[in-house]
C-alpha cells in the first residue's frame, strides 16, 4: 500500500500594508453604478472585500439618505476618493473634506485630465499628491500605466501607486502589461491595478503579475449577476496571488517532457 504523500504548504502570505492600515483581502471594491442599494451591500458581502471606496461628492442619494448608511463601517475601511476632480486644486480640497467628516485620512487621489477618456492628468495629479502626503494623508493615487509617472509619484510620497489596466469603466483588462511589469520591478511601495477590469481573469492576471491588490467596480457593478461576479473576483484575486507567490514555470519555445528521460 502506498503511504500518504504529506503536502507542505509551498508560502505564507503577508498582510497588504497601506501606511498605518493592513488588509488580509487584497481586493477593493466600488460602491458605484449598481441597480439598488441592496444589490451593493449582497455585492460587497460576495467579494471578500475589507475597503470600500466612496466618491465623496456622490455620497448623498437624496438629502436624507446617504450611500454610507448602507456600508457597515465596524466591517470595511471607507477610502474616500476624489473621483470627478479636474484639477490639484479641486481634488485637495474633497480629500480634506472627507478627512474632516471622518471617513478617513486614506484617500483615493484621482485627478482627470478629459471628461471623454477619463485619462488621468499626470502633471494635476503630481501636484495633488506632493500636497496631500505633506498634510499627512495616506495617498493611494490613480494613474496611467506610464511607468516614469509611476516612479515619479512614488518618489513623491505615495503610499501606492495604482496604475490602470485600461480605461475607467471600459472592460478592457490589463492592455499593457510590459508596462505595468517594469512598474513594478523598481518599485518600493505597493502597486494595485485600478480601472478597465472587465472579468475575473483580468484581475487573475494583474495579481499574477505581481500586484498587490486590484481595485475595481464596474466590472462587478454592470455584471448581469454583480453578486456572483463579486464571488469570481474574489476567487480570481486569490488565485492569482497564490500563482504569483508559487512561481510559474517559464515559457518556452518547444516542448519539454514531463516524464522522466530515463527510467528508475
Amino acid at each position: 500500500m502506498l503511504g500518504v504523500v504529506k503536502i507542505e504548504k509551498i508560502t505564507e502570505d503577508t498582510k497588504l500594508k497601506l501606511g498605518r492600515y493592513e488588509f488580509t483581502s487584497r481586493l477593493f471594491v466600488g460602491t458605484g453604478k449598481y441597480t439598488s442599494m441592496e444589490e451593493m451591500v449582497n455585492a460587497l458581502e460576495a467579494s471578500g472585500t475589507e475597503v470600500v471606496t466612496v466618491a465623496v461628492r456622490r455620497a448623498k442619494i437624496n438629502e436624507s439618505v446617504s450611500l454610507l448608511d448602507y456600508i457597515d463601517t465596524k466591517k470595511y475601511t471607507i477610502l474616500p476618493n476624489t473621483a470627478g476632480c479636474y484639477s490639484s486644486d479641486e481634488a485637495i480640497r474633497v480629500a480634506r473634506l472627507a478627512r474632516e467628516a471622518g471617513l478617513s485620512d486614506m484617500i483615493k487621489l484621482e485627478v482627470l485630465g478629459n471628461e471623454k477618456t477619463l485619462l488621468p492628468d499626470p502633471i494635476e495629479t503630481l501636484k495633488a499628491t506632493i500636497t496631500l502626503v505633506k498634510e499627512g494623508f495616506t495617498v493611494l493615487v490613480y494613474t496611467s500605466d506610464d511607468p516614469i509617472i509611476a516612479k515619479k509619484l512614488e518618489d513623491a510620497g505615495a503610499t501606492s501607486v495604482m496604475p490602470a489596466g485600461a480605461p475607467i469603466g471600459s472592460g478592457q483588462g490589463i492592455l499593457n502589461k510590459n508596462n505595468i511589469r517594469i512598474i513594478l520591478e523598481s518599485a518600493k511601495v505597493p502597486i494595485i491595478v485600478d480601472a478597465g477590469v472587465g472579468t475575473a481573469s483580468d484581475v487573475t492576471i494583474a495579481m499574477e503579475l505581481g500586484c498587490e491588490g486590484v481595485l475595481l467596480n464596474t466590472g462587478i457593478a454592470l455584471a448581469r449577476d454583480p453578486v456572483n461576479m463579486a464571488k469570481a473576483m474574489k476567487l480570481a484575486c486569490e488565485s492569482g496571488r497564490l500563482a504569483f507567490l508559487s512561481g510559474r514555470i517559464p515559457k518556452r519555445l518547444y516542448a519539454k517532457a514531463s516524464s522522466p528521460e530515463k527510467d528508475f
